[in-house]
């Protein structure tokens, strides 16, 4: 049951990541672009810290524990350091589609 809710957890993320990744590249505005680049890099964060978790979920062992604690550890460093750049970044978006506009 665990497994499913991490599969399920994995492929809205993909998902989520898709989605931005579909917007940036559809945004001409800078700033914009920088929001929805972000925004998948949180998808992409989440991605890798569950894909992690699932793989240590479904093949305990000494090995195993090691990859995971890295993926664990660059997945969450990926989503805290984007986190920050689309607050960042979401301040000035707003602004910037009315100038634009």
């Amino acid at each position: 049951m665990l497994n499913l809710i991490f599969v399920f957890a994995i492929i809205i993320s993909f998902v989520f990541y898709f989605y931005f990744k579909t917007k940036q590249f559809r945004s001409s505005l800078p700033i914009a672009k920088n929001w929805y680049k972000s925004k998948a890099n949180v998808s992409f964060g989440t991605f890798i810290l569950l894909f992690g978790l699932n793989q240590a979920y479904l093949f305990p062992g000494l090995y195993t524990f090691i990859i995971v604690a890295i993926l664990v550890v660059l997945g969450i460093f990926v989503i805290i350091e984007n986190i920050k750049r689309v607050r960042h970044y979401g301040q000035f978006v707003d602004e910037e589609y009315r100038i634009n506009r």
